[in-house]
């Protein structure tokens, strides 16, 4: 592995899909009252991000007919700890959000939860992943995959090349109704019109009638909890990690 391909630090090459204005594509939205089973989007429609701060943001959260896991992640949330541990950050949320047994933390006597420092010495060690190692790369799908099961998770995991768009709708109307499960996706920053390279984070809710999805950013430092049209996503889950030679892609994961 090698830093400019790490999934939390920067990249500097533009996506393609979404410079090319006179690109058009197909974004379908069955079922939906008010829209047509085909609508055609710009790429730039596609990348127009929502912050959850703004208003629009805050009434897409009151409108979304999935946010079960919105309650949860907002109360555990928390920022990542330097520029690679987005997905370390990702694990703790998930895992004090489903109140997975924790180990006492020394700085608060008397009290167990999950930090980005203890959650290396968890089970399974460091058979997946290494603190060193992580803070100068970052970490792949599969190396948080595995290191989630390690912790007693029951995880699933999703290749974006793997997925339909309308399979990547399902799961977030699935993942995101019910309590139990929470959502992680790696995608590629370039693909939401941000900058920076790979990057994971929780998703929190999902919203049917725009087709849009609430990205819990870790990197809060850089940017806010967005809501990103599901394409937009979908598709920047599709892109090669070149550190696996994989699609990235998303992992559901439950506490057993």
């Amino acid at each position: 592995m090698n830093q400019p391909n790490s999934p939390c630090l920067p990249w500097r090459k533009a996506w393609g899909l979404l410079v090319g204005a006179s690109l058009q594509v197909v974004v379908g939205f069955p079922g939906l009252p008010g829209f047509s089973q085909a609508q055609i989007q710009t790429p730039q429609e596609l990348a127009t991000a929502i912050p959850l701060r703004e208003p629009a943001g805050q009434e897409l959260l009151r409108s979304s007919d999935a946010q079960a896991d919105y309650g949860p992640l907002s109360q555990d949330f928390e920022t990542q700890a330097n520029l690679s541990y987005c997905g370390v950050a990702s694990l703790v949320v998930v895992l004090n959000s489903l109140a997975v047994p924790a180990p006492a933390v020394p700085a608060y006597p008397g009290y167990h939860f999950w930090t980005q420092e203890n959650v290396f010495g968890g089970p399974g060690g460091d058979r997946f992943v290494r603190a060193e190692r992580v803070r100068r790369e970052g970490m792949t799908l599969a190396q948080l995959h595995g290191w989630s099961s390690d912790h007693g998770l029951v995880v699933r995991r999703f290749h974006g090349d793997q997925l339909s768009l309308e399979q990547f709708r399902q799961l977030l109307r699935e993942g995101l109704r019910d309590r139990r499960d929470r959502l992680v996706v790696n995608y590629l920053r370039s693909g939401i019109a941000q900058k920076g390279s790979g990057h994971i984070s929780p998703i929190a809710a999902y919203d049917s009638r725009s087709d849009r999805v609430l990205i819990l950013d870790v990197a809060r430092y850089r940017y806010p909890a967005v809501w990103v049209k599901a394409e937009a996503l979908w598709r920047a889950m599709g892109e090669v990690d070149k550190d696996s030679g994989q699609s990235r892609g998303l992992l559901s994961l439950r506490w057993k």
